[in-house]
């Protein structure tokens, strides 16, 4: 990674790390029960982990973005694939983003509410999660005001009570399947081989990965560039997660 890059990501994530520190949570919007607006309908509390289709089938979730470096690439090797993806977006990179998050929605990818300071929710009071569920909500759709936000996905896999309150607001809870661990190195070499091999054992996966500008992401996208192409050309198909409304 360049010196540049270094010094642009540390300034980009500097508020996150801020807003992580903060123990409150944004206000709710009046109302609160039921989907609001431009949510993603019906929904229940199971935590979606499949497409729940059969054959050479996947689907691709990518967490944590936007971010300005790697995510117009990662766009534009799924737009040369068609593959539509998920991404889940962290409101505090949201507001700081809104023109990638824009080109994601105009991409036709879905979009999934990953909390306003991605903080572990086990120990939260569903008020608290409702709150912050529709802050970060409210901020996506000021930015893409007409875009459905189907599922909400939990930081760190700790749901604590968040299912049922996410599936009251229209969104289902989104899991996984596997992930390829882009947190612990960005060797594209590695991460391809854990994507191909885990993808070829697990058909109808649903797989995590990061776009988040908390560190260089390169290596995911190299990954995911080498990877969907072949399994394109054997038949593979990359689908939405399953939705259990």
């Amino acid at each position: 990674m360049t010196t540049s890059r270094r010094r642009s990501l540390r300034l980009l994530t500097a508020p996150l790390v801020l807003g992580a520190l903060l123990l409150g949570v944004a206000p709710a919007q009046a109302g609160g029960a039921g989907p609001g607006p431009g949510q993603g309908g019906p929904a229940t509390p199971a935590i979606v982990t499949t497409t729940k289709l059969e054959g050479r089938v996947a689907a691709l979730t990518f967490d944590d973005g936007p971010n300005p470096y790697d995510t117009p690439r990662l766009l534009q090797v799924l737009e040369d694939n068609g593959v539509e993806a998920v991404f889940c977006l962290w409101g505090d990179v949201v507001r700081q983003t809104p023109d990638l998050v824009r080109q994601i929605v105009a991409a036709g990818h879905t979009l999934c509410n990953h909390t306003m300071h991605h903080e572990d929710l086990s120990g939260w009071t569903p008020e608290a999660i409702r709150a912050d569920l529709e802050a970060t909500s409210a901020l996506i759709h000021e930015v893409a005001p007409d875009a459905p936000i189907r599922y909400f996905r939990a930081p760190y896999g700790a749901w604590g009570q968040s299912p049922q309150v996410a599936a009251e607001l229209g969104m289902q809870p989104l899991g996984w399947t596997f992930a390829i661990e882009d947190w612990e190195t960005q060797d594209a070499d590695v991460l391809a081989e854990r994507l191909e091999t885990r993808l070829r054992a697990n058909p109808g996966s649903v797989v995590l990965m990061h776009d988040g500008p908390v560190m260089d992401r390169s290596g995911t996208v190299e990954a995911v560039a080498r990877v969907v192409p072949e399994l394109r050309a054997e038949g593979w198909r990359f689908h939405q997660p399953d939705r259990r409304g």
